[in-house]
């Protein structure tokens, strides 16, 4: 038998998918998955004396052309058409932001009810400070590091930390201002981010296209927050601290649109559903930061 002439074409070598003779190669394999996919790889100054607490950093998505629904690096588009995977991610971050609450509330109620407590985180400011620099150690590490983030158990170790610094920091803020103040912020922030999840999942409006808006607001909220600290801690104003407190309050409020639409997906932005610790670190950030600027406005101080 003579040798052929040239090899057999790649086609013929494969033994996974041999050539169909007379038919032409499928378009589509069994199991409805295309023949050549091409899917994309996933990537990845307080008037208490004390400072506020660090603004959040958003976490700022891809813009893509006119028409694409951008997504943040880590992020794959097949994932969101599966309606199990989706509302699998959204009740892993609710889950998650619930026990950061329950913890929360804990620490404002022993802090609040429980009058040796609050006199001695009064006195010893040391405790704040402690909670302050662990608070923004551990923000860092999970917004701007990918591997502690995603890695078991050390992202829900991070996670832990975080929860109690930023519990301690307004358990410390709520001991200086009278009960009755403290459980009425408490309603109002539960009045407001209930409010807000209920408007993000119904409405068509899209504050995931309003990237750009959201990072002004941040930033003007940093340079403004900076300057009135400075400003109350050579001359208290009140009307400067109640427009602060104002401002604060509205801004995060709507932090927490843009925040909880980014985790609901179906919007122009969206976040990987992987990325369940920065959807719940972000949201739950908001809520805390809506608490204490309206325990600023409605509350007066011991």
């Amino acid at each position: 038998m003579s040798n052929p002439s040239a090899p057999p074409p790649y086609e013929d070598c494969n033994p996974l998918y041999p050539p169909q003779r007379g038919y032409g190669q499928p378009s589509v394999l069994p199991g409805g998955y295309p023949a050549y996919p091409a899917y994309p790889q996933p990537g990845y100054g307080h008037p208490s004396g004390y400072p506020q607490p660090m603004p959040p950093i958003h976490p700022m998505p891809m813009n893509y052309g006119p028409g694409e629904r951008a997504v943040s690096d880590n992020f794959e588009t097949g994932d969101w058409e599966d309606r199990k995977v989706r509302h699998t991610f959204i009740r892993k971050v609710y889950s998650i932001i619930s026990v950061q609450l329950l913890i929360t509330v804990a620490i404002i109620a022993i802090f609040t009810f429980v009058k040796p407590v609050g006199d001695f985180v009064r006195r010893n400011s040391a405790v704040y400070y402690a909670s302050y620099g662990v608070f923004l150690a551990t923000y860092l590490t999970l917004i701007c590091c990918q591997g502690p983030r995603r890695r078991f158990p050390w992202n829900l170790i991070l996670l832990t930390l975080f929860t109690l610094a930023l519990g301690l920091m307004t358990g410390t803020i709520s001991s200086m201002y009278q009960t009755n103040a403290v459980i009425i912020a408490m309603i109002i922030t539960a009045v407001v981010s209930i409010s807000v999840t209920i408007f993000c999942f119904q409405t068509k409006v899209d504050f995931t296209s309003c990237t750009g808006l959201f990072c002004v607001l941040g930033i003007v909220m940093m340079v403004t927050g900076i300057v009135t600290a400075i400003v109350l801690s050579f001359n208290y104003i009140y009307w400067l601290h109640m427009v602060y407190a104002a401002l604060g309050a509205i801004c995060f409020t709507l932090f927490l649109a843009y925040d909880t639409q980014l985790v609901l997906g179906n919007r122009k932005h969206t976040i990987s559903p992987e990325e369940y610790i920065t959807g719940a670190l972000q949201i739950y950030t908001d809520i805390i930061y809506i608490f204490t600027f309206v325990l600023q406005l409605v509350g007066s101080r011991d």
